[in-house]
């Protein structure tokens, strides 16, 4: 790791002023907040070329202990959004955010359960009881963003299969009871995921039905007083320690108008163990309920005997996060723009046991430094930015890089409730999420594949490279969902998110399912996602050059790329653009 920088760096650095902004007023700058000093140096210097060397030094910065690991809200994670936002400046972007500078404000809170003090307890049939253990059978939280202690009294305990409500697909597994006051189990991802069959839903390749925001969010609405989801590492495409890590310590919300209180009382995961043990004392077999769940009519379950109380003590700190804004505007069609978009963001820092030894491979600290995901991406973004500024632009080009991410996409969805343009003015998007360093590949991955003309520009580009597009070879996963492209196109903005290859030039399909197999189980949201001088960043390099390609092609034309005819956006788009 690279060791911490006990002082600021001295010089500050007026963001606002550091380029002309034809578009700001005088008055408008005076009144434009103070430079911030810098916790890290920007680059000495770096070449409008999109190189292997400068992403490396983005990454690296970035992924530094110093902004211990970017947690939204906190001083060292909002100090990486300054830095961003003064490479942006230095790179010679104009601000495209709030009174003249680079960043829009995101109010925010951090809710964080006391584990010592909060309490999930599961009654038996024979009125033994069982307090499941945080972390160990249970992980838990309240998005009621109002209280300081949320609790409730024993409820009864309903399996609701996939926690789905689909008209489309013919489809309602709550269909017939009223959920006030009870506690929904539910599975994760969809029915096509759990049976294979193509007929179904999507088949294997994930809908928003089989995301765990989506199941909450339709808990709430049901009416429920709790939420647990069963956690299984095939459908949910991670393992319980990603769970343990991403939904322990502070949690991050939007500030809601009403306090978060549409929302169930209690929302978690629990291990399939636990479910196990839960079905089999109220008389159930967990396999075969999960079977019949997979029917369409499936009928909930109640779990009789059960019931399930809980006490959750929470801090609550209001806090307010970021996302920066930088601006290239057009020449001759200023008012349409191209979006390029990345998170900033990562887990921040928690406390927890360390292990092994500083400086070895697998040392765990308590920094998550996120530097795949998504320093990776927050470089690119920057990367793109200084080759853009080099070319005379007929369109503007925006580049965004968000907050809270990880905590669902929020700070892109902010953006796309209150953006800086009109989205019906954003001609298309592209989105930089998470690139491994694994080198040369003969092909790129679109996530999503086959949703828009985004794809044959891509194409064409690739050519050119002697590589070709690949579908995302593991769409059960569902990172169609889980990237900020989809705040964007659930407005009808055309977005390609296009991830690095698996075939490599040296290794082959072999090599890299095992470099992606590994990077999941051993470093995705872990302390050990940390940038290495060893890593060989040539094929990210080639990736990035590519889409900045395709966004410059389309920032030089008249052109308005569109979803393929069918498409779940296509709707959204016409409606935007008047119906055209």
């Amino acid at each position: 790791m690279i060791k911490r920088l006990s002082l600021f760096i001295a010089a500050a650095l007026t963001l606002a002023a550091c380029t002309p902004n034809t578009t700001t007023s005088a008055k408008e700058a005076e009144q434009a907040p103070p430079a911030e000093a810098l916790l890290l140096p920007l680059p000495d210097a770096t070449t409008p070329e999109i190189t292997a060397a400068d992403l490396a030094i983005r990454i690296k910065t970035l992924a530094d202990d110093t902004f211990e690991g970017r947690g939204p809200g906190t001083p060292t994670g909002e100090a990486s959004a300054a830095w961003i936002a003064a490479e942006m400046a230095r790179i010679g972007l104009q601000p495209g955010g709030d009174n003249a500078t680079f960043f829009q404000e995101v109010k925010m809170v951090n809710q964080t359960v006391d584990p010592a003090t909060s309490e999930l307890i599961v009654t038996w049939p024979d009125q033994d009881e069982l307090s499941l253990g945080f972390k160990e059978q249970a992980v838990y939280w309240t998005k009621r963003q109002n209280a300081n202690q949320v609790s409730f009294d024993p409820t009864d305990v309903v399996f609701v299969g996939h926690g789905v409500v689909a008209p489309e697909f013919g489809w309602n597994d709550y269909a017939g009871q009223d959920y006030a006051g009870k506690t929904v189990i539910i599975l994760v991802n969809d029915p096509g995921f759990a049976t294979g069959d193509e007929t179904m839903f999507k088949g294997k390749a994930m809908t928003y039905y089989g995301r765990w925001t989506y199941k909450f969010e339709e808990a709430a609405r049901q009416g429920a007083t709790a939420a647990l989801i069963v956690h299984e590492t095939d459908a949910a495409a991670y393992g319980w320690d990603v769970v343990t890590g991403s939904w322990t310590g502070a949690q991050s919300d939007l500030v809601r108008a009403n306090g978060g209180e549409d929302r169930a009382m209690l929302e978690g995961w629990i291990t399939r163990e636990m479910a196990e043990q839960m079905f089999t004392k109220a008389g159930l077999d967990f396999a075969a309920q999960k079977t019949g769940a997979n029917t369409s009519g499936f009928t909930p379950v109640a779990l009789e005997g059960l019931k399930v109380r809980a006490t959750i003590n929470q801090t609550i700190d209001a806090l307010s996060s970021r996302n920066v804004v930088g601006l290239l505007p057009g020449a001759t069609k200023p008012d349409e723009y191209v979006l390029f978009t990345a998170h900033w963001d990562h887990l921040g820092m928690k406390t927890g046991e360390k292990t092994g030894k500083e400086g070895e491979d697998f040392y765990a600290d308590d920094i998550f430094n996120g530097a795949v995901d998504n320093a990776t991406g927050s470089a690119a973004l920057l990367e793109i930015a200084e080759a853009m500024k080099a070319e005379t632009l007929d369109r503007s080009a925006i580049f965004l890089a968000v907050t809270l991410e990880e905590s669902g996409l929020l700070g892109s969805a902010y953006y796309a409730e209150s953006p800086t343009v009109a989205l019906n003015k954003i001609v298309a998007g592209i989105n930089m999420d998470g690139a491994l360093p694994i080198g040369r590949t003969k092909d790129v991955v679109v996530i999503g594949y086959g949703a828009s003309e985004l794809e044959d520009r891509l194409a064409a580009i690739l050519t050119t490279q002697g590589r070709v597009i690949k579908p995302d070879p593991t769409p059960e996963a569902g990172y169609f969902y889980r990237s900020d492209h989809i705040s964007f196109a659930k407005k009808g903005v055309p977005m390609l998110y296009a991830d690095g290859g698996e075939d490599k030039v040296e290794g082959g399909v072999a090599a890299g399912k095992a470099a992606a197999a590994a990077y999941t189980a051993e470093r995705y949201h872990k302390p050990m996602d940390e940038y290495s001088d060893d890593w060989d960043l040539t094929g990210f390099q080639e990736d990035i050059q590519a889409l900045f390609q395709v966004g410059r092609d389309i920032a030089k034309s008249s052109d308005w790329p569109t979803w393929y005819a069918g498409n779940e956006f296509e709707a959204a788009r016409k409606e935007s653009l008047g119906g055209q």
